[in-house]
């Protein structure tokens, strides 16, 4: 998941990057905005992220004038001192209002509504309707992704995918015929592309559900997941991670 933060004070830009990590180790601040004028900048010229921490009162101006000023389709958790503009922040693409000083826990169940909203509209018939559906409407995904091996280019279905795995600093997949191919894509671009079938396990593992044969305890409470297909690497789930990954695994 890549975020965005949007905060004009450098030390609780920091202290919310260290706490959305304690939550969720994958996650991926891409940016770290102060001003309304350098996120206007950063959005007119890189992709949406998959989610925004904004205050509201930063140096020149409020962050609402970011979204006035810009089209911002992710949707906003929003941390700020001041009790006065949620509902405006929820007129926002606004999910969540986290009053500062901000604790760990009020963070984990920011990410956790964020990730019920996004499965809940992921599919037309839950999304229809619903304010939240357009920044929550995922289901226009490729079938298939294309990787090079030696001079072609292949299609491989997203759905014959086994699981995306990092080896040396390179994106791999196997297939569940144990077919191996590079990608020239990071982790955080394959899970935009695969949707809810796959799960980021951790910093090195994206794993479809349909690979997974079950999971069972590992060392420090962690989970060890088993694959229907053969790997050569012990694949874990963080204990932190473990309530949402049980989640995802139990869903249809």
């Amino acid at each position: 998941m890549r975020v965005v933060i949007i905060e004009d004070e450098a030390l609780t830009a920091e202290d919310l990057q260290e706490s959305i990590r304690k939550v969720d180790d994958t996650v991926q601040v891409v940016a770290m905005l102060k001003s309304v004028k350098e996120s206007v900048a950063y959005f007119n010229t890189h992709d949406m992220p998959d989610l925004i921490f904004s205050d509201i009162q930063l140096g020149d101006g409020e962050s609402f004038d970011i979204y006035r000023l810009v089209e911002v389709t992710a949707p906003i958790i929003f941390c700020t001192a001041y009790d006065e503009y949620a509902l405006q922040a929820f007129k926002a693409n606004g999910i969540e209002y986290i009053l500062k000083p901000f604790t760990d826990a009020a963070i984990a169940n920011a990410l956790k509504k964020y990730n019920t909203l996004r499965r809940t509209f992921s599919t037309k018939d839950n999304s229809a309707g619903h304010p939240f559906a357009a920044v929550f409407d995922h289901t226009s995904r490729p079938a298939a992704i294309l990787v090079h091996y030696k001079d072609k280019i292949v299609p491989v279905r997203l759905d014959s995918i086994a699981l995306f795995y990092i080896e040396k600093e390179v994106l791999c997949l196997m297939t569940f015929d144990r077919q191996h191919y590079h990608l020239k894509k990071s982790l955080e671009e394959a899970e935009q592309l695969c949707g809810e079938s796959f799960f980021r396990v951790n910093r090195q593992f994206l794993v479809n559900r349909k690979a997974i044969k079950d999971a069972s305890h590992y060392l420090s409470r962690k989970l060890c997941v088993n694959l229907t297909v053969p790997f050569k690497e012990v694949i874990t789930v963080s204990k932190e991670k473990t309530p949402q990954f049980l989640s995802w695994l139990g869903e249809k």
